[in-house]
C-alpha cells in the first residue's frame, strides 16, 4: 500500500464533509481519528474511523491512526484542508525520487484564493517574542516577518524546508519509525515543528512541494487575542520545544 491518510477530528464533522471526497480518490485508504463527540457524520465508502474513549493529544491521534495504517507513507492532513486534484500525486512522486524526504508539504491556499505561508524556518527567540506578544501588534508577523514566513518567496519549483505547517503533511514511514512518530508530549501546538526539528537532526530533508496545492481555511485561533486556553497550550508548546531543544534559545 502506498499512501494511508489519517485525519484527526476535534468535532470539525462539517469540515469532513467538504475535505473527505476530495481526499478519497487521491490515496489507498483514509482513517479519521474522532477525537471527541460530532467528529464524524456521514462519510465517504471506505474511509474508516478510530473513536477515542477520551480525548488525546493531536499528536498522540496522528500516531495512533499511523500505527493502524500500512501505507509507505502517511498523509497527516487537517479536516479543514481541501487537495486540489493531483496534490498527492505530486507529493509522492517527488518523495519517490527523492530517497531522504522525510516530510513533503503542499502549497496552501486560503478559500478566497490568497497564498498562505506554511514553508517556515525553526523560530528565533525575537521572533517568537513579536508573534505571541502585544509587540506583534505594531509588528504584524505576516507582513513584517519576511525571513520566518518566506514571505518575500514564491517558488515555483520544490525547495526546502525548516519545517512545514502540519495541516496537510506526506511523512515517509520509515522516517516516523525512526524518530519514534509524533511527540504526545505537546498539547496542541509546536508538534509539527518539533517534528522537523528531529527529522533535520536525524538527517531528513523538508520539501515544500509547490506542484501539490491545497486550500486551508487556518483557522489562526492563537492570533486572534492573548489571553485563551489555545494561547496557553502555544506556551507549553513553545516550552516544551525548548527543553528538548535548548540549543534553539542561541538562535536570535
Amino acid at each position: 500500500m502506498k499512501v494511508s491518510a489519517v485525519v484527526v477530528s476535534h468535532g470539525h464533522a462539517a469540515e469532513l464533509e467538504r475535505s473527505l471526497p476530495a481526499l478519497v480518490p487521491q490515496v489507498d485508504e483514509i482513517l479519521v481519528v474522532a477525537n471527541t463527540p460530532g467528529s464524524v457524520g456521514a462519510l465517504p465508502d471506505g474511509v474508516r474511523v478510530l473513536e477515542n474513549p477520551r480525548p488525546l493529544s493531536l499528536a498522540a491521534n496522528v500516531n495512533a491512526g499511523s500505527a493502524q495504517t500500512s501505507g509507505e507513507y502517511v498523509l497527516v492532513a487537517n479536516p479543514d484542508a481541501i487537495a486540489e486534484p493531483g496534490a498527492v500525486a505530486e507529493l509522492v512522486a517527488f518523495a519517490d525520487v527523492h530517497p531522504r524526504c522525510g516530510l513533503a508539504g503542499p502549497q496552501m491556499h486560503w478559500p478566497d484564493g490568497r497564498w498562505q505561508p506554511t514553508r517556515r524556518r525553526f523560530p528565533t527567540v525575537r521572533g517568537t517574542l513579536v508573534r505571541r506578544t502585544p509587540l506583534r501588534r505594531w509588528r504584524p508577523p505576516l507582513e513584517r516577518q519576511s525571513d520566518h514566513y518566506h514571505l518575500d518567496e514564491r517558488p515555483t519549483a520544490p525547495v526546502q524546508a525548516d519545517w512545514l505547517l502540519g495541516a496537510f503533511l506526506l511523512q515517509r514511514r520509515t522516517m516516523l519509525d525512526e524518530l519514534g512518530g509524533w511527540d504526545a508530549g505537546f498539547r496542541h501546538y509546536c508538534e509539527d515543528i518539533d517534528l522537523g526539528y528531529r527529522a533535520m537532526q536525524a538527517g531528513w530533508e523538508r520539501w515544500y512541494v509547490p506542484q501539490a496545492v491545497v486550500t486551508h481555511d487556518y483557522a489562526a485561533v492563537i492570533d486572534r487575542g492573548f489571553l485563551s486556553r489555545h494561547t496557553l497550550w502555544h506556551l507549553r508548546g513553545m516550552a516544551r520545544f525548548v527543553r528538548k531543544h535548548p540549543e534553539r534559545l542561541l538562535s536570535l
